[in-house]
């Protein structure tokens, strides 16, 4: 049942996240490309193999960083939204990864890179685009966390996920050929890492 509410909650949101970009694309971009390629829904093709894999990496990392050592010292854990899976070992395994790939992942990936970076980039070139993109990706986080941690973790939180978010965006701008499949992929990777350790209460 946890399952099937939490599946019900995250095609929601995906929704919500994609009616901006909908209506984005109606007005400016239906006459160039279908709505998932203009989003960069589509196989990635990736450049350069060896630059790839230390990006994704890189990103997990310090997405884990900031799940792992820098959110704990200054919020609550039950305040975050793995909690949800906390203690509850393998039994979690289906619920964390609807959480991760689906709810927060592709929801995310859809607004943040598939339609913010592409209109940013296309606006103020791709340094510019994806530095603002990576802002406001850590502006949305650090918001979450504001009324629960003190000013420096909010600052910390903001600096490390603007940065996976940058990282993020170049790696589907300048290694995937425009395909948001790649940090769809980063991103539910590391919130699966954060699932599990919730899971099996590691941290």
């Amino acid at each position: 049942m946890k399952s099937i509410n939490l599946l019900a909650s995250a095609i929601i949101q995906i929704i919500l996240f994609s009616i901006i970009p909908f209506i984005w694309w109606i007005i400016s971009g239906r006459k160039q490309l279908n709505f998932f390629k203009w989003l960069g829904i589509k196989k990635p093709i990736i450049k350069d193999r060896k630059k790839y894999a230390l990006t994704f990496l890189l990103t997990i990392l310090l997405l884990s960083f900031t799940a792992f050592v820098i959110v704990p010292l200054f919020v609550n854990s039950s305040n975050m939204a793995t909690s949800q899976f906390r203690g509850q070992g393998i039994s979690a395994l289906i619920p964390s990864l609807i959480y991760a790939f689906l709810q927060t992942g592709f929801s995310e990936e859809i607004f943040f890179r598939g339609f913010l970076t592409k209109r940013l980039v296309a606006k103020f070139g791709f340094n510019i685009g994806n530095i603002i993109q990576g802002l406001l990706f850590g502006l949305v986080h650090g918001a979450m966390f504001v009324s629960l941690s003190r000013v420096l973790g909010t600052i910390i939180i903001i600096l490390i996920t603007g940065i996976a978010g940058y990282l993020m965006g170049w790696i589907n701008e300048k290694q995937s050929d425009g395909s948001i499949i790649s940090s769809w992929l980063l991103h539910g990777c590391a919130n699966t890492i954060a699932s599990i350790i919730s899971m099996f209460n590691l941290l």
